[in-house]
């Protein structure tokens, strides 16, 4: 019996070494093209967006008498002076539309959307005087495409022009009039959206920003504010940060739901399956120990083959269709395999429905488990506290001493 058991250790550690070779070989397929891949993504699709308010100022130009004397002569010469002077954002109307797109590349989704953004700004000119303000606003991101982009103040289409990462236009104000400046696009990102007041800690008036969803989950990123109001929508969120008078050096932030990633799932799953195993020949071991049943541990090396094509068949198979059809179908084959292979040991018939019961729970449920991101620990627990349970209620009156002296 020892000799027996000290065999079936021996196939426990000989397969989780496979196991490990396995999980690192689909980590290393997973992410030492990611960067290449993400690159590609983010040349077709735009990188993480994050928009700021435009702001609007004129140049006032005074003229300033300097004297300067060169070999005694004294001269005095007229300067003109350019000084800007900023206007102050009154008033912030800002709508953004969210629309997650996945994209698929290799072995991972990477979490790319659609944005319909627009913004009502209100400036004033505190000059007593017609000024020509220029209004810039800084694009979101440098590498994107900004579709049916739109500048106006008061109604009146302005000309824009581009500055690098900026689009400018400039609009002539009378004095003391009020500029309600309009912008609006349609555009790309990947991974998250932002709107951002500044770099340092920053008042803002009359704040009031609305964003919806087509998905249902979302996270906020790092230092960034919650929203005032949040309405659940059938298929997505209404969120609505409103401020009077806000000061902060935080950002809104909104992290796009990442899909569930067919590479590092299939690695996790390999990583973890010695422990699905080690349960499973566990209950092998009392079920055969209870019914009599003399199985060599060859017969365990071809069960643990078994359990083994599963992942091999996963880490795959993933790669040309959806994680869960490839979940089935590696469920199906392996469990199959199980299942003939016992069908013909001598003295397993009988037994054939509990070992297959077995193979699903430590097997397939096992590893479905890890498609519930946060409570797989959880599901494991309670799935080793139950194996406990029943094992111990199975042999709860045999007697061992007689078991291991027979064997």
């Amino acid at each position: 019996m020892i000799k027996r058991i000290a065999a079936i250790g021996f196939i426990v550690i000989c397969t989780s070494i496979a196991w490990a070779i396995l999980g690192s070989t689909i980590f290393y397929r997973t992410y030492s093209t990611d960067e290449q891949l993400k690159s590609r993504v983010s040349s077709s699709w735009g990188t993480a967006q994050e928009q700021t308010p435009p702001t609007a100022g004129y140049q006032v130009v005074s003229h300033k008498q300097v004297t300067s004397t060169q070999n005694g002569i004294t001269t005095v010469r007229t300067v003109d002076e350019k000084s800007s002077v900023s206007l102050p954002l009154e008033q912030t109307r800002a709508n953004a539309a969210l629309r997650l797109d996945y994209r698929r590349k290799g072995l991972l989704w990477y979490s790319t959307y659609q944005v319909d953004f627009s913004g009502a700004y209100r400036y004033s000119n505190p000059s007593d005087q017609p000024q020509e303000v220029t209004f810039r606003m800084s694009l979101p991101a440098s590498q994107a495409v900004y579709d049916d982009l739109v500048f106006s103040v008061n109604d009146i289409p302005l000309t824009i022009r581009n500055q690098k990462t900026e689009a400018v236009a400039t609009a002539q104000l009378q004095p003391r009039e009020t500029a309600a400046l309009r912008v609006a696009y349609r555009s790309h990102g990947m991974d998250s959206w932002s709107y951002g007041f500044g770099d340092e800690v920053t008042q803002v008036k009359d704040f009031q920003l609305h964003v919806i969803t087509n998905f249902p989950g979302f996270d906020l990123l790092e230092n960034t504010l919650s929203p005032t109001q949040e309405l659940r929508q059938a298929d997505g969120w209404d969120l609505t940060w409103n401020y009077k008078n806000l000061v902060s050096g935080y950002h809104v932030g909104i992290a796009l739901p990442q899909k569930l990633q067919p590479g590092p799932l299939a690695g996790r799953i390999s990583y973890f399956a010695p422990v699905s195993l080690l349960f499973f020949f566990f209950a092998l071991f009392l079920l055969t120990t209870v019914k009599g049943i003399e199985l060599h541990p060859m017969n365990y090396f071809f069960l643990a083959c078994a359990f083994f094509s599963f992942h091999l068949l996963m880490a795959y198979l993933v790669d040309h269709v959806s994680i869960h059809v490839a979940f089935v179908i590696c469920s199906a084959v392996s469990i199959s395999l199980l299942l003939s292979y016992l069908r013909l040991v001598a003295g397993m018939r009988g037994a054939l429905l509990q070992a297959g019961l077995a193979q699903f729970v430590y097997l397939v449920l096992f590893s479905y488990a890890f498609f519930f991101e946060g409570f797989t620990g959880l599901a494991i627990t309670i799935g080793a506290i139950l194996t406990l349970f029943l094992a111990m209620q199975t042999t709860a009156r045999i007697q061992w001493t007689e078991k291991f002296a027979m064997r």
